[in-house]
């Protein structure tokens, strides 16, 4: 008889958490993954929207992120703007419409609400772990907030990006970042 190991188990609930809350995504006009490009390009700072940025946060190959992107934009939801400096770069902006969809709590959202500060914290912690060693293993980004990234420099007007070589808002600093290095380790 088959006794499931802790790994094993713990695999299987984040499974089923990821099933539940696909299902719960597809009750809408997108599939699971094209609100999961909306939501990232909703959070995502200005520098990390472009077409291959999106493939690497949805870990997808570049013509599935292409062919849900252009999903996006014929459903009004985002919107494409051409580089000034290169015209061949794109990125996309979410459209109010596409906030809209985003707005209000999913059910997921909803019942980690009810854990205990001390619960979701460690929640939060292993489940980060978990994700950074995978990516490590796999050479994949991280995709933190800017002001979590090694790059990010505090200053008076919010901060600076020595990666990048800008300055950056507060907004900014709160978003996602295709180019993020963790301050801390890799290592859980």
């Amino acid at each position: 008889m088959f006794a499931p190991t802790d790994t094993q188990t713990i695999r299987d609930l984040i499974d089923r958490l990821t099933r539940l809350a696909a299902a719960e995504e597809w009750n809408g006009p997108l599939n699971p993954s094209q609100f999961a490009a909306l939501g990232y390009l909703a959070r995502a700072n200005r520098f990390s929207r472009a077409p291959s940025h999106v493939a690497d946060f949805l870990a997808t190959t570049r013509g599935t992120a292409s062919q849900t992107l252009k999903a996006l934009a014929r459903k009004d939801l985002i919107a494409e703007t051409r580089s000034d400096e290169d015209k061949r770069s794109i990125r996309y902006d979410v459209t109010p419409a596409g906030l809209e969809m985003l707005e209000g709590p999913s059910s997921l959202e909803k019942v980690i609400d009810t854990l205990s500060p001390e619960v979701a914290a460690s929640l939060a912690s292993s489940l980060k772990a978990l994700v950074l060693t995978m990516l490590h293993q796999r050479g994949g980004r991280s995709f933190g907030m800017c002001r979590t990234c090694c790059h990010h420099e505090v200053t008076e007007t919010g901060g600076h990006c020595r990666l990048l070589n800008v300055p950056l808002s507060p907004a900014d600093a709160a978003q996602l970042c295709h180019e993020h290095t963790p301050a801390e380790s890799l290592q859980p």
